[in-house]
């Protein structure tokens, strides 16, 4: 490869103390599992040359490109709610910064390249199975159109990592809008650094917000930005039935984009307080529990920017910054329903009416779920069958097939105020197919396809998931071993772990 395939721009590499120089450690025999050529040429590389061993070099650590200033960055953050001073990335560098052809600036790290100055006790490396869980997880995401991290591109490394077993490690390369976290705030706010949290702030307008530049709220504009998005970001969560696991402030991302699939799992028999991280015991980040864990997380952001809300530095003037604050964090619950609401409306094929009535309709749907243990993907996927005229395979998934009856009619009477023609209901239907998914990566055949690939190598179930969760709303002959649920009790007692 005689020149790089990357332009890079590393503008987080030229701001000084906010992270450590540092190299990816060398491995024996890198082999590229997987490559997204799709995304590489959104990012504008060249595919052609990196689906290769070339790739696979600089993919697993080996060759660092030409341009690339490789780095690990620091943060702080509150884990399970005690509050971890410096953790950082501790088996992660950011490689550094290319501009897409749309303009838009993106972040590349290497995920599992080796110990780094914040690696604590780790090892640094990362195994074959949750590297692939994070390309499935990532791309299913992307494609139920929902902000996400997503993978390049994983490499094998030839190497064995010890963890509860040995398992043959790997190197994920991640593609972000950036990796500026909450806890890269908290950080130099628990510090009582106000330069730095200002430096800090002033970058992520610049990447982010451009438009708050140079104004004079611009702080507390960049709170409310965060905010409006992870209450965007976790509505969607909501509305596919998804639970990240470890809502830790050193995974919320101020871009809104989801980031790390560690313990991550989707819902199937609707239970609002499922948990299936293993190291969640007390159900912090329970199902129900993501949106009040996400206002919780955005007041640690917002006690890290009142010294800059601040108009001056005097009681009076933090009293206002403190009130200023607080507006914005108590106004998330207001732009969390909404945004839940206005997805829930486009799954029960509807359009805007009385909110009150919609959430009412919505709740109880939901709760008739969980009462008769409905499968969530399905259940929604079925509605929409029925708003076609078929019945049937909603009614199969209730253990008594006149339960959703009197449900059902109060749907139909306030979907009716909308138009009741036939054709109407027909395009009623196909409206909500578009956004009620047929195919999820359901936990059973996530791991059954990480098994293959991590014990035999055997990448065909992984290539076969994959093709399937990036087409969630196809309901086709070949997606349909992909419908079903597992048994109920392999959900009742599935766990996630960190992989780490």
């Amino acid at each position: 490869m005689s020149a790089s395939p990357f332009r890079f721009d590393n503008t987080y590499a030229r701001l000084p103390g906010f992270s450590a120089p540092w190299s990816p450690a060398s491995v024996p025999a890198p082999d590229l599992l997987y490559f997204n050529r799709a995304l590489a040429l959104e990012l504008g590389l060249d595919p052609d040359v990196l689906d290769g061993p070339d790739g696979a070099a600089i993919f697993a650590g080996n060759r660092v490109p030409e341009g690339a200033e490789p780095l690990a960055q620091a943060y702080a953050g509150h884990q399970f709610g005690g509050f971890s001073p410096q953790l950082g990335d501790g088996r992660a560098l950011l490689l550094g910064e290319v501009i897409d052809p749309s303009g838009a600036r993106r972040d590349l790290m290497l995920k599992g390249s080796g110990r780094t100055p914040f690696s604590r006790r780790g090892d640094g490396k990362a195994a074959v199975g949750p590297m692939l869980r994070e390309v499935l997880i990532g791309e299913a995401m992307h494609a139920l159109g929902l902000p996400t991290t997503r993978a390049l591109a994983v490499a094998a490394t030839g190497e064995t990592v010890h963890r509860e077993r040995p398992l043959p490690g790997a190197v994920l390369t991640r593609v972000a809008a950036s990796h500026l976290r909450v806890g890269t705030f908290e950080l130099f706010g628990a510090r009582g650094d106000t330069d730095r949290v200002r430096q800090l702030a002033d970058y992520a307008i610049a990447r982010h917000d451009p438009d708050l530049a140079g104004t004079s709220d611009r702080a507390l504009g960049l709170l409310r930005r965060v905010a409006q998005r992870q209450a965007a970001l976790v509505a969607g969560w909501m509305n596919v039935g998804f639970i990240h696991g470890v809502m830790n402030t050193d995974n919320v991302t101020i871009s809104g984009e989801t980031i790390d699939y560690g313990p991550c799992a989707f819902l199937e028999a609707y239970d609002p307080d499922a948990v299936f991280s293993s190291i969640d015991h007390g159900g912090r980040y329970a199902y129900r529990n993501q949106p009040p864990v996400t206002r919780w997380n955005l007041a640690r952001l917002a006690e890290t920017l009142l010294p800059l809300i601040a108009a001056e530095d005097s009681k009076e003037a933090m009293s206002e910054a403190i009130r200023q604050a607080t507006g914005v964090i108590d106004a998330f619950p207001e732009w969390y329903e909404d945004a839940l609401l206005t997805g829930q409306r486009a799954k029960l094929g509807l359009h805007g009416g009385d909110d009150a009535t919609d959430r009412a309709l919505a709740g109880d749907w939901l709760a008739l779920l969980h009462d008769h243990r409905v499968d969530f993907t399905l259940g929604w996927r079925r509605l929409a069958d029925a708003a076609g005229g078929n019945e049937g395979p909603l009614r199969t998934l209730f253990s008594n097939p006149q339960a959703p009856d009197a449900w059902l009619t109060r749907w139909r009477t306030r979907a009716g105020g909308e138009g009741d023609a036939a054709a109407d209901w027909s395009e009623r239907a196909e409206r909500m197919r578009r956004v009620n998914p047929a195919v999820i990566p359901r936990n059973h055949r996530v791991e059954e396809a990480l098994a293959a690939a991590s014990d035999h190598g055997d990448l065909g179930p992984f290539r076969r998931l994959l093709a399937a969760v990036q087409r969630p709303y196809d309901e086709t002959p070949e997606q349909a071993e992909y419908l079903t649920p597992a048994r109920a009790e392999v959900t009742a007692c599935y766990r996630t772990f960190c992989g780490t």
